[in-house]
């Protein structure tokens, strides 16, 4: 009989090295509870409007069953380009400068698997999106993580990337909005690290999924700098806007050449996205701008009254200005990320993600989803206050005893 440990040590050891997602372990947990109200997994709780549900019933009743190109449909790429020259100003050729990916987690494996090569190192702001490192490692680089910090509003600097550039760095990558902080980089923010970007040939691989979810001034498209439309990787999609997560329908743009070469790598390993997926995204783009808006209004409202349950829970918040997440600071409880997420879901039923899956800089926060009900906002914040306090006054207790303060001097109750 064969051990069981013989074959693992078959496995590749980038693989055996990387930690399964903190994201999916509390998802996992919540599907074996009853009764449990999740802010934890990034998703929408819209439905997909019954325009672009219909779009892809009528898709299947005329029988599109069928693969479409390597790059996606064509006239669905050139809704897109359509779609980012009227938002942003930035044309790309819908032939052969635009990839339709499965989602965007696809765009950005393909992005590292293209532009990585062993020894690379690929810079990272964090906290970040919990697939960046594993996905850079998989591709052979050295992620470097650069470092934000709740005092600096969780905004990554030109000076701290420059600080971070070595001979070996060759990219850079931007989620922005930010998840899982809601941090936005403004215009005048992005020309000056653009201009650290250029400086030492880097290529930045620009997330924008949450783009059109931007509550405090306007989303800046990074292709749209001066300068930077050739070497930025564009990635977008339908998942968090247009409420599709489960369509799985993104895209990536860039120059001619980054998208053949992930062409290749896509056409051998995913093929093509799903056919009546793509004609849902379509319709997406060509209907779908109404009811997009009404959805980011409602997660404006949403925001608003995050905000204020955890100022007044005595949590401060970096103010979140895009995607819907808010990254709370929960240091004051004596409690850590994990502890505070796993006790708080035994004790009140509420699902939160530790702030430590997003990497060192995440520890002693946790990521709040607010895309639910009003109704399960209020809820969930009702249950956490009381947990709070109680984890609260118990810390103090412990602390007057033994003499050691666990509240620090930056935890008191503001909205930074």
């Amino acid at each position: 009989m064969t051990n069981t440990e013989n074959w693992e040590k078959r496995i590749n050891p980038l693989v055996l090295g990387i930690r399964p997602s903190g994201i999916r372990r509390f998802f996992d947990l919540v599907a074996e509870m009853q009764g449990v109200i999740s802010l934890g997994v990034g998703e929408p709780d819209f439905v997909t409007p019954w325009h672009i549900r219909e779009a892809c019933m009528y898709s299947l009743e005329k029988g599109y069953t069928m693969y479409t190109s390597n790059h996606g449909l064509l006239s669905l790429r050139q809704a897109i380009a359509r779609d980012i020259s009227a938002a942003y100003g930035v044309s790309y050729n819908p032939r052969d400068e635009i990839l339709v990916t499965v989602g965007v987690s696809e765009g950005f494996d393909l992005a590292c698997r293209t532009i990585l090569c062993p020894g690379d190192e690929v810079l990272i702001p964090e906290p970040s999106y919990v697939s960046y490192a594993p996905v850079g490692v998989m591709a052979g680089a050295k992620p470097v993580f650069i470092k934000t910090s709740v005092e600096n509003g969780f905004q990554v600097s030109p000076v701290m990337i420059e600080k971070a550039v070595t001979p070996k760095t060759k990219a850079l990558v931007l989620c922005n909005p930010n998840n899982p902080t809601g941090a936005t980089l403004d215009r005048q923010h992005l020309l000056e690290i653009a201009e650290v970007v250029k400086a030492h040939d880097l290529i930045l691989i620009s997330d924008e999924i949450y783009g059109r979810l931007t509550y405090v001034g306007e989303h800046t498209c990074v292709p749209s700098l001066p300068g930077m439309r050739e070497r930025t990787i564009l990635l977008n999609g339908f998942s968090k806007s247009y409420a599709m997560t489960g369509w799985r329908v993104g895209y990536a743009a860039g120059n001619a050449d980054f998208i053949s070469a992930m062409t290749k790598i896509h056409q051998y390993t995913m093929l093509c996205a799903p056919v009546t997926a793509q004609a849902a995204a379509l319709e997406a783009l060509k209907n779908g701008e109404g009811g997009m808006r009404k959805m980011v209004e409602k997660y404006n409202h949403r925001r608003r009254l995050v905000m204020q349950a955890f100022y007044e829970m005595g949590l401060p918040c970096s103010e979140p200005r895009g995607a819907f997440y808010a990254f709370p600071d929960i240091r004051s409880t004596g409690l850590s990320s994990e502890d505070f997420a796993q006790q708080l879901l035994q004790e009140e039923k509420v699902a939160v993600v530790p702030g430590n899956a997003f990497g060192e800089q995440g520890e002693g926060f946790i990521r709040c989803s607010y895309a639910a009900s009003v109704r399960d906002l209020t809820e969930a914040f009702k249950r956490m206050g009381s947990f709070v306090r109680r984890k609260r006054h118990k810390s103090k207790a412990w602390a007057f005893s033994t003499g050691k303060s666990q509240i620090k001097k930056e935890d008191t109750c503001q909205t930074v």
